[in-house]
């Protein structure tokens, strides 16, 4: 037997373990492992009411036009207090701001639970909470995204990153999932009610985080600090191709606002709560099998190749009559997004000096958040003119040609490399200076 006739050997240990998430983070950080715990039973909550707060406006008006209007009174509070959110992070304690919006957050949640156990609920306040809820959304995200650089050593936060990601993605496997099985066989109400025990589970947890108060000489939250942290982001073309990358692929190719209806369309209202949760499946896989994340540098070029690949797998989803191939293909999507997501976390955290992490983070809000709300608007006012599955397909090719266009006009986004980036390589710098002080 010759040496090419030996049967291929097994991958090793030592291969399989680098592909595994990286632990570090929650084995090094009291503080980072409650985060992650309060964020992964919220998450849980939340996407309960997710998929509850759409398919009751279905059930109450019939519409997808009232289903996507969900995104339209979603987006000025997001953007409003996305941008105020940064600046208050910079400027305040960013402990209490996620403290206090995230009981605002329960409180709100209960205000859908009492209108839904009213003998006919109304249809009003449910985009009156949905405003409400973005808009303490858009103040908490920039202090819980801005606070993990400062409990994760820097080396350490590709790995925190994925393990967010993977938090976030077995609430959103979880929730949507439970959420089919409670409505269906003890309504509305209970989705609602499960919801407000994580939030009160999750303001426990965050209470016992070390407090994280502003950065030496911080200013009061101003039109003029929203604005330098506006002028940097500029400035910064690559970190600008990451937000309208994500933004174009959100608006073109995010139809989950459209569910309850595709599922109508394939005969398969059953698999409602597994389209909602199929992108997370995708997700898990990616984050599962993350290792590999710390050895790429050119993470703009990773991010444009995913937001392709999302809108590929969109365009894909449109076209098919089974709802099994639907599923896999939003899985697909899910993990291309994963990868977008992974990347762009990865470039804001390793470049954006801390006393603009806040403000920076709120418009990176705007870029991942405001592009699904009006993704679900357009989703709706596209499948109202056409038809559900034309919806979806059109969006992904759309998607497909502004990524395409984005990546062509952002030469620094293609080219950029975090072995040499002058910002990553700075940021390396104080962070080791700042470590050295601190042994010292």
């Amino acid at each position: 037997m010759t040496e090419h006739d030996h049967p291929p050997r097994p991958p090793s240990p030592r291969r399989l373990r680098a592909l595994l998430p990286d632990l570090t983070p929650w084995h090094s950080s009291r503080d980072f492992r409650r985060m992650w715990l309060a964020g992964l039973v919220t998450v849980f909550g939340s996407f309960l009411t997710f998929v509850a707060l759409p398919l009751q406006l279905k059930e109450l008006t019939g519409s997808t036009l009232a289903v996507g209007a969900i995104g339209a009174v979603e987006l000025v509070p997001l953007i409003v207090c996305g941008l105020y959110g940064g600046a208050l992070a910079d400027a305040l304690d960013r402990r209490k701001l996620i403290l206090w919006t995230e009981a605002g957050l329960g409180v709100l949640t209960g205000i859908l639970l009492l209108n839904t156990v009213l003998p006919h609920p109304m249809v009003w306040p449910l985009y009156v909470v949905a405003a409400l809820v973005s808009a303490c959304t858009g103040l908490q995200r920039p202090a819980m995204q801005s606070i993990v650089p400062r409990i994760v050593p820097h080396e350490q936060l590709p790995a925190a990153i994925a393990l967010n990601s993977m938090r976030w993605q077995l609430g959103a496997i979880a929730g949507p999932s439970l959420a089919g099985v409670i409505i269906a066989f003890t309504g509305l109400q209970w989705a609602y009610i499960l919801d407000v025990v994580t939030f009160v589970v999750s303001v426990g947890l965050i209470m016992g985080i070390s407090p994280s108060p502003a950065s030496h000489g911080a200013g009061k939250p101003s039109l003029r600090g929203i604005l330098e942290g506006a002028r940097y982001a500029w400035g910064r073309k690559e970190l600008l191709g990451t937000y309208a990358i994500d933004l174009a692929a959100m608006f073109f190719a995010f139809p989950n606002a459209i569910f309850p209806f595709l599922a109508d369309d394939l005969h398969a209202p059953w698999a409602l709560g597994l389209m909602y949760a199929a992108g997370a499946v995708g997700s898990l896989v990616v984050s599962l099998t993350s290792g590999w994340v710390p050895r790429i540098h050119r993470h703009g070029r990773m991010v444009v190749f995913a937001a392709a690949g999302w809108g590929l797998a969109m365009t894909m989803a449109g076209r098919m009559h089974n709802v099994w191939l639907v599923l896999f293909f939003l899985a697909v999507a899910g993990g291309c997004d994963m990868v977008s997501g992974l990347f762009r976390s990865a470039m804001w955290d390793q470049t954006i000096p801390d006393e603009l992490r806040g403000r920076l983070a709120g418009i990176e809000l705007l870029s991942y958040s405001v592009g699904p709300q009006l993704g679900q608007v357009r989703a709706g006012g596209m499948a109202a003119l056409t038809n559900v599955r034309a919806s979806v397909w059109t969006g992904g090719l759309a998607c497909l040609a502004s990524v395409g266009l984005l990546a062509a006009a952002l030469p620094k986004l293609m080219s950029y490399d975090q072995r040499t980036d002058e910002h990553a390589v700075r940021m390396r710098r104080a962070r080791g200076a700042a470590a050295v002080a601190e042994a010292a």
